[in-house]
């Protein structure tokens, strides 16, 4: 039985919209990066290096997502580039992508994704520890908007719905279609 009408096609990402999506991303790790001082001194020796972040395996069905391109500055913090970065000493991390939801839901549960990295090993270790050793603190961030009481009360139900959701992802069937 066919459809009464076609299907739309899913709107592409413009141009204008993904850079002001990964410029909005940017603008949170450099946050949470400019919270830890030990995190910033550890980037900036990595000055000009430049780091590409890829989804491998995004599905064809949703509109494509280009590569997030990052510059490391000598402050410590990242900018996003126009181009991927030229020369030795860069990185590229490609992250398992082929089940969206599954990503989604893991990153708010904390689970992290399958990830493929190439490129100097030093600037990889640095990148590990920073993932392994920052984590938002949006109950602080919270508190200096709404004050400490319900940032503290927010923050214990986005924990409660992490725990739910994280329950939820580890149901999810995985790409090779087992129970995760």
């Amino acid at each position: 039985m066919s459809a009464p009408w076609p299907m739309p096609p899913l709107p592409a990402l413009t141009p204008l919209l993904m850079p002001a999506l990964q410029d909005r991303l940017v603008l949170l790790i450099n946050h949470v990066v400019s919270r830890e001082p030990i995190a910033a001194r550890r980037l900036q020796p990595l000055a000009g290096r430049g780091l590409v972040v890829h989804l491998a395996g995004w599905p064809g069905l949703l509109p494509a997502v280009p590569d997030l391109m990052l510059g490391v500055t000598p402050a410590g913090l990242f900018e996003r580039l126009e181009a991927a970065p030229a020369g030795n000493g860069g990185l590229r991390i490609e992250i398992d992508a082929s089940n969206p939801a599954r990503l989604a839901l893991g990153a708010l549960s904390g689970e992290a994704p399958g990830v493929n990295v190439q490129g100097d090993a030093g600037f990889a270790g640095e990148m590990h520890w920073l993932m392994d050793n920052l984590r938002w603190d949006i109950e602080d961030d919270l508190a200096g908007i709404v004050g400490p009481l319900p940032a503290r009360q927010l923050a214990q139900f986005g924990r409660a719905l992490r725990r739910t959701l994280s329950g939820l992802a580890q149901r999810m069937p995985t790409p090779s279609g087992s129970a995760a």
